[in-house]
Formats: structure tokens, sequence, C-alpha cells
């Protein structure tokens, strides 16, 4: 990474760009009338990606940044479940057959901590109103501290086989800052647990930009969990929004890193995982050379969505659960966001679709521009446009924001092909928002760039 470019670009705010447009354009202009007919729409063969948002935790993590709740009666957990169940059976219906599921993801919150025989429910309606393939891959977001050994059972019987591990830093200072105090030892012992139950597929979540974070503390987090040999890490700087989240007020603004700071941490991290033999994948994710996700990124079939980066080829995302956001090709719905007003839609036999948004023909040629540059770091913007039907130039001249960039040797321009420099990789999030017609930085609570 180049200082002086971090120091340039680094604090600007930016989306993370898994989706375009992104989720604050969004509006209750889509509401559960027009998901119903994109539903019926989707055409013959069309296969889906399964999301369910399970949004509750035992304790707040002050740095998080998702849609989540704390609760300590497991009834409240059981009659989300019920509604999720429901939900599931209902949006099969609207579709009106059995369609093919290459995906399935639970992401909260805390997933496990529905009880096992819940979650194997779960699993079991949507192989009853989908058609889930053998070759499935089945994902679930795993907080190490609170999962037990009949969750991991019930994970292997409902034929999990990916695991994604919360770890962010082992470092107990940065630990007790954040409110999340999890051991190495606890962390080991789930990833053995899954293991031997055959659930091989682990990924781990790493955060810099934490409140006392340093260069030093982030290797010896990245040394630790190289023992345990995880298949990918996903590498996030942590998102400091404390007027959009309220417990983040809870971390001392004053141990922050600063932006120089941060990109230290974050290319620290990332030569230490390339040198111990990860492939850099996009913007934050590294993956063994054989794995998956390694494959996709040479093949140039890696793609975005809203876990990040993925080996999903498919065009439709179904969410469900509260706040949880479906794709389609129609466009984007995203579900009631407060867990009462999606449980009272559900229970009166409506869908829960709270907004969305509609796709133009400029939206599509977009979102196909950004999602190679932020999966590829270049973008043959004459060869999307021609797929689209559309002339590169006019794309290219409304791209104001591009000019910089090429002056300051972050990205080069030959002809219609656009190629972001190495060193400057880790502004990938800025060549994309040069080709965003919707991005008002002003006025939209992002993270910053690096």
């Amino acid at each position: 990474m180049r200082a002086d470019l971090a120091a340039s670009y680094g604090e600007e705010r930016l989306p993370r760009y898994t989706s375009y447009p992104t989720a604050p354009h969004f509006s209750t202009a889509v509401g559960p009338d027009a998901y119903a007919r994109w539903l019926a729409e989707l055409p013959a063969g069309a296969s889906a990606s399964l999301y369910l948002h399970v949004p509750f935790c035992r304790e707040m993590c002050w740095y998080c940044g998702c849609h989540t709740q704390i609760v300590r009666r497991d009834e409240l957990i059981a009659g989300y479940q019920r509604t999720l169940r429901n939900e599931i059976v209902q949006v099969a219906e609207t579709i009106g057959r059995r369609i093919k599921v290459e995906h399935i993801h639970f992401g909260g919150g805390t997933p496990t901590i529905m009880q096992p025989e819940a979650f194997a429910e779960l699993m079991a309606t949507m192989r009853q109103k989908f058609f889930v393939l053998p070759s499935a891959e089945i994902a679930v977001e795993i907080d190490p501290r609170t999962l037990t050994t009949d969750m991991v059972e019930a994970m292997r019987l409902s034929g999990v086989n990916r695991a994604s591990l919360g770890v962010q830093s082992f470092d107990p200072v940065v630990q007790r800052a954040i409110n999340r105090v999890q051991s190495f030892e606890q962390t080991a012992s789930v990833v053995d647990m899954l293991r031997r139950a055959g659930i091989t597929g682990i990924n781990f979540d790493l955060i810099y930009g934490l409140p006392h974070q340093t260069v030093a503390s982030c290797l010896d987090t990245v040394r630790r969990s190289l023992t345990l040999a995880p298949d990918r890490f996903s590498v996030f700087g942590y998102a400091h929004v404390p007027d959009f989240k309220k417990h983040q007020r809870m971390i001392n603004e004053g141990v922050l890193p600063d932006g120089l700071a941060r990109h230290d941490q974050a290319c620290a991290i990332a030569n230490a995982l390339k040198e111990a033999g990860y492939v850099q994948i996009g913007l934050d994710h590294f993956a063994r050379p054989d794995d998956s996700m390694a494959v996709a990124f040479e093949e140039r079939t890696l793609r975005r969505n809203f876990q990040g980066y993925t080996t999903d080829k498919g065009e439709v995302l179904l969410g469900f659960g509260a706040s949880a956001i479906g794709h389609l090709p129609q466009g984007y719905v995203q579900n009631e966001v407060q867990i009462g007003a999606y449980a009272q839609s559900i229970a009166a036999g409506r869908l829960a679709t709270a907004k969305g948004y509609g796709l133009t023909d400029d939206d599509r040629l977009r979102a196909d521009i950004i999602e190679r540059i932020m999966c590829e770091f270049s973008a043959d913007i004459g060869d999307i446009c021609a797929r689209h039907g559309a002339e590169a130039e006019p794309v290219l001249s409304s791209a104001a924001r591009l000019k910089p960039l090429i002056t300051d040797g972050v990205v080069r321009l030959e002809g219609n092909r656009l190629a972001v420099a190495k060193d400057s990789r880790f502004l990938v999030r800025s060549v994309a928002a040069a080709f965003d017609a919707h991005l008002n930085p002003a006025k939209q609570l992002h993270s910053r760039a690096v």
C-alpha cells in the first residue's frame, strides 16, 4: 500500500459494494406486492441461494454493525424460528414450484443461538420446499464462545459443510475494549469440534482498526490463527458509525487507530497471510490456493453479494428473517428491520417486504462494472457496455471521480480497459465508487475507504 494514497483517500466514507445500488437507496416504493410479483415471474430453471438472518446474541459486541439484539429468554428465539419457517413456506408457495438451491447461509447475530432441534427443523423445511442440491454449500456463522456439542451434531446431520468463526482479535486488551473476550483456546476447541464432525470448510473473520489495536497485535492474531489452518480469512476494517449504531458509543474514539495506522494494520495482515500461502481475493478475503474461492478468483468467476465475496453464480438470492435482503433479476427487497413488525407481517400471511429497489438498465450495467472492479481489480468497460447494449464513452465520461485516481496512479485506463495498480488495490472501493451514479457520501453512513 502507498501511504500517500492512504492519507489522501483513506478517510473517505464509501460503500463496500455488496450490492449496487446500495441499501440506503432502497425505498418503500417496492413492497410486498412487488416482491410477490417478482417471485412469481422467476424464470423456469432458475436456481437460488437462501440467506437466513437470526438477529439475536447473548451479549453485544461494541464494534458490531449487524442488525441484532440481546436476548436472555429462549422462547423469544423459538418464536422467531417459527416465524422464519412460516416465511420460507410462504415464499416457496408464492414462487409456485420447487426451485433449485445451491447455497444456504445462516447469518446474524448468532445463528447457533437457536436450539439444535429448531435449526434442524428449519433445514428440513428448506429441503422440503426447495430442491437443495446435494452439492450445495451450507454455511453458518458461529460465535465460538457459545457453540455447543449438540448444535454441532445438528449442523452435521443437517448437511452443514462450512462454518464462519468470528475471531476479530486475540489481543485481550482489544477484546476488553470491544466487549468480546474470547480465548484462543475456545476458538481452537470449536475448530477441532467442527472438523471431527466433518464440517471441514472453516472461515475466520478478523478485524483491523479496533481500539488499542496495533500492527504487532494484528500479526500476533494472524500467527495464532494460522496454527488452526482455516481455509479462508475475511479481513475487515472496523466501521465506526456511532450515530447509526448506538452501542458503538461504548468504544473510546480516542484509542481508535487513525487512517494511516489502519492502512499499516491492513497491509501487515495481508502480507502475513500471503507469506503463509493464502491467495488475496478482492478487497478483504484470503483463501488457500486449492479453495473454491481461490479457484473462482483465478477463473474470473468470483461474485459479490451481501455476504461479501462468493462462488455463488446464481442471480436469485432469497432473504429470510428480519432485515434480510434479497436480490432477484428485477431488483432488491428488504424485510422489515424490527422483529415485531417482521413477525406481524408473516403472521398476517403477508410477505414482510418493507422496502426495495427496482433495477434500471443503467443500474445493471453499472452493477456489472462495479462487481468486476471489486472482484478482479479490473474491468473491460467496452465489453461490459456491449453486453448491455450501451456505449463505453458516455459511461467513462460520467465517471468524474476517475480522473484524479488516474492522475495519482491508482488506475490505468488503456482504451476502454481499466485496471487498478497493484500497489493501490486497497483503494478498490474508491475506484468502484467512480461508477456509482447514486453516490452522495455527505448523506450516507459508510465505513472508511481504508
